[in-house]
């Protein structure tokens, strides 16, 4: 074999070798990048499973607080005035307005105060680092004869009274939020007269913890469907 055949040998088996060589290290080790993708999936597993046990969690503390609330409410809760019970926005502690406010006022009444002081005591000792809703709704009646300007005014308003005398037992203002809805969200219909009186209501809510995203830890998936004790 002549010295230019031996060369063009030595180059192509040089060539063979290199490729072999690249291929066992191809698939005897991962890329970098292939590493760092299996280690960010691992740690999404885990905090998935975090994520599952702190909404099993919550779940137990939510059902816990609602045994206690039926327990201390149970003299109100048999007038069928106030209710509790959980939908898709969590624990609903939910109350029509005969037992808080007079005919189209926004001030409490005074029997409106053992009632709330029993709520707030279980928020603060029980659900003490859960977010509150203070949702004011009414009915579909235009305002007559009160100096409101309608119904989303009305039941801010009385949103805002149930959260400040709430305050003054000790919750922190910096968990509430109230929020009027007027007549935009009836839970009977507005064509009856105990329809109407069921749609006059406030409903304190227990909310789950607000996640990564701004996204509740434990929000429901549910379609809408509710479980009340009254």
């Amino acid at each position: 074999m002549g010295r230019q055949a031996r060369g063009w040998t030595g180059l192509v088996l040089l060539g063979i070798a290199l490729v072999a060589n690249g291929c066992a290290v191809r698939f005897s080790k991962r890329s970098p990048w292939d590493v760092q993708q299996l280690q960010q999936l691992s740690e999404q597993l885990d905090q998935f499973k975090n994520l599952a046990q702190l909404k099993a969690e919550e779940a137990e503390q939510l059902r816990q607080a609602k045994a206690l609330l039926e327990q201390r409410l149970s003299s109100e809760i048999a007038s069928k005035d106030i209710s509790v019970g959980y939908d898709e926005r969590g624990l609903v502690v939910r109350v029509l307005d005969q037992v808080l406010f007079d005919s189209g006022k926004a001030k409490l009444r005074p029997e409106a105060g053992p009632v709330l002081k029993k709520v707030a005591r279980v928020l603060n000792q029980d659900l003490a680092d859960q977010p509150i809703g203070v949702e004011g709704h009414t009915d579909n009646q235009p305002i007559k004869y009160s100096h409101w300007k309608d119904n989303y005014e009305l039941s801010t308003a009385r949103a805002k009274s149930v959260m400040e005398y709430l305050q003054r037992q000790g919750v922190d203002p910096v968990r509430m939020t109230p929020s009027g809805h007027g007549d935009e969200k009836p839970i009977a219909p507005n064509d009856t007269p105990n329809g109407r009186r069921a749609n006059r209501r406030v409903e304190i809510v227990v909310q789950p913890k607000v996640g990564e995203g701004g996204v509740p830890a434990g929000a429901s998936t549910s379609t809408g469907e509710s479980s009340y004790t009254k």
